[in-house]
């Protein structure tokens, strides 16, 4: 197993439970602080979350985005997993299972766009948007991809780190 520089387990050396579900088994995964991580590409993202569900995982209790502007390489990925800009990360838990999986979906510069998850757990409708509004990460077949938190006349995203200190003017 190698790990890297704060001790986190990389590639699939520990026991994937997620590895296990149909529809996932080739998924890349890692561990980090003894959570599975699974690391789908953009287009597998939606088959390997429907798998994961009918797997037992019926709840998405955080999706969210981070931009890695300069730091895009730094951060440890499994082989075979190319680093992009930003990322997006679902957090799912299976009750029943007493388990949690967490994604990390790469998504490029050049085309923000991911599935939408809003038809396989509605509640993730406020949290797309939001994405949406901060990193201007855009959810192909959201049904409502409109601003949540910014004036619908606000230029750019607030969260992306090449926006300016004091905004544009």
């Amino acid at each position: 197993m190698s790990l890297d520089q704060e001790g986190v387990a990389i590639g699939a050396t520990l026991q994937s439970f997620a590895a296990t579900v149909p529809g996932c088994e080739t998924t890349p995964v890692s561990f980090s602080r003894g959570q599975e991580v699974l690391h789908p590409s953009r287009e597998t993202y939606l088959d390997v979350v429907g798998a994961l569900k009918a797997g037992g995982f019926n709840t998405c209790s955080d999706l969210c985005a981070v931009d890695y502007l300069s730091a895009a390489t730094l951060r440890p990925l499994p082989d075979g997993v190319i680093h992009d800009r930003f990322e997006l990360v679902v957090s799912l838990l299976s009750h029943s299972l007493a388990r949690r999986v967490r994604l990390r979906v790469q998504i490029p510069e050049s085309d923000p766009t991911c599935e939408t998850l809003f038809f396989l757990y509605p509640g993730v409708e406020n949290m797309e948007r939001e994405v949406y509004d901060l990193f201007g990460i855009a959810f192909v077949g959201h049904p409502d991809m409109t601003r949540i938190l910014m004036p619908e006349d606000w230029e750019g995203h607030p969260l992306r780190k090449d926006y300016p200190v004091e905004g544009y003017r």
